[in-house]
């Protein structure tokens, strides 16, 4: 996947338990409540996977909220994300194989379909361990796979993204 930088803007949310009238108290609050946001929402559809803050760039003055006395900070930061492209090359590993095709898992992505259809030659071998095979190759639980991403949609409830994958093309398949 690509991995990319991203000048982001959010309001960070502190309570008032967490104030400090020491200037670098509350900056630490701040980046605490700021990393736990993005590991909470985890992705979005405009800039992929969150994998990292790499600077705060500005905090603005905050505001209290009158109802619970929380103060929101405007922060401006970079972020390190990575997002699936249409045609990109990656590696995973086989979570679950059924008849009908493979799901597979790369890195921060769970949900990746490799249709049985998109596996030339490779047939289905039922049993108590499951696997497609072809010649002396086979693909089963925890292979490892060189896949080429077919198209991918943004899942807004599971806040991830599910690809569809192909082993059509030079070099790719079980490695």
């Amino acid at each position: 996947m690509v991995f990319l930088q991203e000048e982001m803007s959010w309001n960070v949310l502190i309570s008032p338990d967490q104030l400090s009238p020491k200037g670098l108290l509350l900056r630490k609050s701040i980046i605490v409540r700021l990393l736990e946001d993005i590991t909470n929402r985890k992705a979005s559809n405009e800039h992929g996977y969150y994998i990292a803050v790499n600077e705060l760039k500005t905090i603005s003055e905050g505001k209290v909220r009158e109802l619970t006395g929380d103060v929101l900070f405007p922060v401006t930061f970079t972020c390190i994300t990575q997002r699936p492209m249409k045609g990109e090359i990656l590696v995973g590993s086989v979570e679950k194989i059924l008849k009908h095709g493979v799901f597979l898992k790369s890195g921060p992505i769970e949900s990746i379909f490799l249709s049985e259809k998109s596996m030339s030659d490779y047939k289905y071998m039922g049993g108590e361990n499951p696997m497609f095979m072809k010649d002396h190759s086979k693909l089963e639980r925890d292979t490892a796979v060189r896949f080429k991403v077919m198209g991918f949609r943004w899942m807004e409830a599971e806040r991830q993204f599910q690809l569809l994958a192909s082993l059509a093309g030079d070099f790719l398949g079980p490695l």
